[in-house]
């Protein structure tokens, strides 16, 4: 089973379940940001954290191995239509040079990893309009003189 099939297998089973990546990541034990990622297809899962996932869902060993394999990380290059996805492209557009700035700033001449890394999605509630709250966490990356 490839990536996309995977991904297509656990989604249906997810709705099927009437199930949310929030109670799915609650139930397991997993960030529900970073097993979002993994059955979408973007993270390759430890073998224990597939086979949990698997079972959860009700799916055989043809997903967990799918889980478990590396992926290779191709998106679209174009700028995304989705108004979500969209906002984000346009706030690193605006904001890129700022948080690079500033970042270096603090820390230096490096860059913040994506690799060891982690991210949470929260709702803030306000009476004058939900808010999102995006953390980004990321190990810093300092570049080396030789």
């Amino acid at each position: 089973m490839d990536k996309l099939t995977m991904t297509e297998t656990l989604i249906s089973k997810k709705v099927e379940k009437g199930l949310t990546w929030e109670q799915m990541g609650k139930d397991l034990g997993m960030s529900p940001v970073w097993l979002t990622s993994a059955c979408l297809g973007m993270n390759s899962a430890p073998a224990e954290k597939a086979a949990a996932i698997a079972e959860y869902l009700g799916l055989g060993a043809d997903v967990v191995t799918a889980l478990e394999a590396y992926p290779t990380k191709i998106w679209d290059q174009a700028v995304p239509t989705d108004p979500l996805i969209y906002r984000l492209y346009e706030i690193v557009g605006v904001y890129g040079p700022t948080l690079k700035e500033v970042i270096q700033e603090k820390f230096g001449d490096g860059i913040m990893s994506a690799i060891d890394f982690s991210m949470e999605i929260d709702k803030i509630e306000d009476p004058k309009g939900d808010r999102v709250l995006l953390t980004l966490n990321g190990k810093f990356l300092p570049y080396k003189s030789w």
